[in-house]
C-alpha cells in the first residue's frame, strides 16, 4: 500500500490525534521539498501558542532521562507534549544514531505524548537544520509544550538558545572549571542551570561554582537558578519544573518573551534566506562557471569573498534575463 503523502489528507489527521499521520507529516517537513512548503504555510498562521524548552549539555549528562522526567511533570498538569531528540547521524544511513525514544519508553502508549528522533545530519550547534521546521509544525498542530533535546556536542551546543522559550543546560558534578564553563558558551545562554547526578561526588561544589560565576555575569533581570537532580530517582525534578514555571511567568510579564520570539522569527526569515540563495545559485550558475571559480579558489588565485561576489553578479544577471523573457 503506497503511503499518503498529501498534507490535506494528513493535517486534519494529525490534529484529530494520529500519531501516524502526524509522523508521515514530520517526514515530509524534516525531507524539505514543495510539500513541507505546503505544510508549513498551513500549520503557521496557527503557532505561537507552544512552549518550547531546551535541554542541551554534553553527552552523558542525562538529557533523556531528564526530559523524560519532565514529561511526566508536563502531563500531570493534562498537557500533551511533543519531543524532538536531536542525535548525532549514522555515518552510513544518514539516521539517527542513539534513538532517545529508547530511554522514554515509559512513554509509548501514552498518546499525549509525541516523541521524535532526528539526526543532526552533520549541522553544528547540537540541533538539526530541520528542527525549528519541526518544532513550529508541532506548535501549529496544537501540543502546548515541546521539549527540544540536543545532539550533545559540547561547546558549539549553543544554537538551542536561539530557538527555544527556555533553556536548560545541563551539567553533572565535576565539570569542569571556570574556563572550560566560559570557552564552552554555556553561561550565556542558560536560563536554568540543572547539575544532573547529584547523587556523584563534588555536587556542592559543582552547584556552588555555577552558582558564583552566574553571580558574576547575571545583570538584571533574570538570575539562572542551579539545581540539583537525579534524573535517575526523580529527585529534584518538581523543583526544576517550578523554576521552568517561573522562567515562563518572568518573561511572559516583562515582555521580554515577545521580543524574543520576534528575534526568533527573523533569524528563521535570514536563515530561510541563505538556504534559498545558495540553492538559486548552484541551480542557476552554469556549472563549468562554478567549477572553474571553485578551483581558482582552491588555488588560492581568487579569494572566496570575491568569488562569491561573481556568483552573486551571475545569478542576477540570469534573473534578470529570465525576467526580460530570455531576449
Amino acid at each position: 500500500m503506497a503511503r499518503i503523502t498529501d498534507p490535506a489528507i494528513l493535517l486534519p489527521r494529525a490534529r484529530n490525534g494520529d500519531r501516524r499521520a502526524l509522523a508521515r507529516l514530520i517526514t515530509l517537513v524534516e525531507n524539505d521539498g514543495p510539500v513541507s512548503a505546503e505544510i508549513l504555510a498551513e500549520v503557521f498562521p496557527g503557532g505561537g501558542r507552544a512552549w518550547t524548552t531546551g535541554l542541551t549539555g554534553a553527552p552523558g549528562a542525562g538529557k533523556s532521562t531528564l526530559t523524560d522526567r519532565l514529561i511526566r511533570e508536563a502531563r500531570s498538569e493534562g498537557n500533551e507534549v511533543a519531543v524532538v531528540a536531536v542525535d548525532p547521524s549514522s555515518p552510513f544511513s544518514g539516521g539517527a544514531v542513539l534513538g532517545d525514544r529508547v530511554r522514554m519508553q515509559d512513554h509509548i502508549d501514552d498518546q499525549g505524548v509525541y516523541i521524535r528522533s532526528m539526526a543532526s545530519r552533520g549541522h553544528l550547534g547540537g540541533i538539526s537544520a530541520a528542527t525549528p521546521k519541526v518544532v513550529a509544525t508541532l506548535d501549529g498542530l496544537g501540543f502546548p509544550e515541546v521539549f527540544v533535546e540536543t545532539v550533545g556536542v559540547g561547546q558549539a551546543e549553543v544554537e538551542i538558545a536561539g530557538n527555544a522559550d527556555t533553556t536548560l543546560v545541563v551539567v553533572n558534578p565535576g565539570w569542569g572549571d571556570s574556563v572550560q564553563a566560559a570557552k564552552a558558551g554555556l553561561l550565556e545562554i542558560g536560563d536554568i542551570f540543572v547539575v544532573n547526578k547529584a547523587d556523584r561526588p563534588g555536587v556542592h561544589e559543582t552547584v556552588r561554582d555555577l552558582a558564583q560565576m552566574l553571580e558574576l555575569g547575571t545583570g538584571p533581570g533574570w538570575a539562572p537558578p542551579v539545581i540539583a537532580t537525579i534524573a535517575a530517582t526523580g529527585d529534584g525534578i518538581s523543583e526544576l519544573w517550578r523554576a521552568v514555571r517561573r522562567h515562563r511567568e518572568h518573561v511572559a510579564a516583562t515582555g521580554d518573551l515577545e521580543a524574543a520570539r520576534r528575534n526568533r522569527l527573523t533569524a528563521e526569515l535570514e536563515s530561510a534566506l541563505l538556504v534559498g540563495l545558495r540553492r538559486a545559485v548552484r541551480s542557476s550558475v552554469p556549472p563549468d562557471t562554478w567549477d572553474d571559480l571553485t578551483k581558482q579558489v582552491q588555488q588560492r588565485r581568487l579569494d572566496p569573498w570575491n568569488a562569491a561576489h561573481r556568483l552573486l553578479t551571475a545569478l542576477a544577471e540570469r534573473t534578470e534575463h529570465d525576467n526580460d523573457g530570455g531576449q
